[in-house]
């Protein structure tokens, strides 16, 4: 198979379209004709400057990728939750930019039927992480939250969540992006200075929360805005938020985390915003692309 890897880290370039053996389902696993696959700023991460997740070991040459859409076309002895030919969600680390992967059966969901290749390809890491976030977080009904980056790949999530499960959002973005978090059912506060000023003039009875997906500056306004350090929490400033003892965040995923995206996507409560598709041909471009800090939503990888 041909899947998007690198042999040393280093700058977007060192992708490169290699091939690779089939991968064999063994029991409990199913193998997946992947047809698009998300890019993340870890992906970005790992093969920059050789960052290991937790749970994973770089083997080179290493195929990049967390997340994928695509067809069932192999079981595994004892899978019979899946058949040759289901269209399904999933993750994996390090093997979703390609045209296969295989994955234990428990990290798959059926995709929605209207739902496009390209949205369902992008749904499991950005939105199982907004998701792990604000229940950490105990965000619920009458809350008022904070999101910081809410206009990004996890933020994008993030507000949707939110606003489906009753609270109100406030969420930083540049002028540009303030129409879109318009669309999203957010309030939109530009980031930079001043910015805990406009949040206090915009939430005078407070903020009951804030998720940090921008980094430490907006993780120090969180301190100064919401009293409670439990319910501030990030996914980028590790270093600081302990420190600070703010919440630290990693994606908790499973199953039932990503089949109740689906189903808030199925009811019309949840959109997957595309930035842009490239072809497996273009992965370096695409990382490239996420690199920038300024995507509106998600980068997708399209593969034949």
């Amino acid at each position: 198979m041909q899947a998007a890897g690198f042999h040393s880290p280093g700058p977007p370039e060192v992708l490169q379209v290699m091939d690779f053996p089939d991968p064999v389902p063994g029991p409990g696993e199913v193998r997946v004709k992947v047809k698009a696959a998300g890019v993340q700023p870890v992906d970005c991460a790992i093969r920059g400057y050789g960052f290991s997740p937790p749970g994973a070991k770089l083997q080179y040459p290493q195929i990049v990728g967390n997340e994928f859409a695509g067809i069932v076309d192999q079981v595994g002895e004892g899978v019979e939750d899946f058949q040759i030919g289901c269209e399904v969600i999933g993750w994996s680390l390090l093997s979703c930019c390609a045209q296969y992967v295989v994955v234990p059966r428990d990290q798959l969901v059926i995709k929605p039927r209207t739902m496009p290749w390209e949205e369902a390809g992008v749904l499991s890491a950005s939105g199982q992480t907004a998701h792990t976030a604000l229940k950490e977080l105990e965000v619920g009904e009458g809350d008022t939250v904070l999101i910081h980056a809410a206009a990004g790949g996890v933020g994008t999530f993030a507000v949707q969540l939110a606003r489906a499960w009753g609270a109100v959002v406030i969420g930083t973005a540049s002028p540009r992006n303030h129409d879109y978090l318009h669309s999203l059912g957010a309030i939109p506060v530009a980031y930079g200075e001043g910015l805990e000023d406009r949040v206090r003039e915009l939430a005078p009875q407070g903020i009951d929360a804030a998720l940090d997906a921008a980094g430490e500056e907006a993780l120090r306004a969180s301190v100064n805005l919401v009293s409670n350090k439990e319910r501030i929490g990030t996914i980028v400033s590790f270093d600081l938020s302990e420190k600070l003892g703010t919440v630290p965040i990693r994606s908790k995923r499973s199953a039932a985390r990503l089949s109740e995206l689906t189903r808030l996507y199925e009811q019309g409560m949840l959109r997957v915003t595309i930035a842009r598709v490239f072809p497996l041909h273009e992965a370096a471009a695409a990382h490239r692309a996420v690199e920038t800090g300024h995507i509106r939503g998600k980068i997708v990888i399209a593969i034949n």
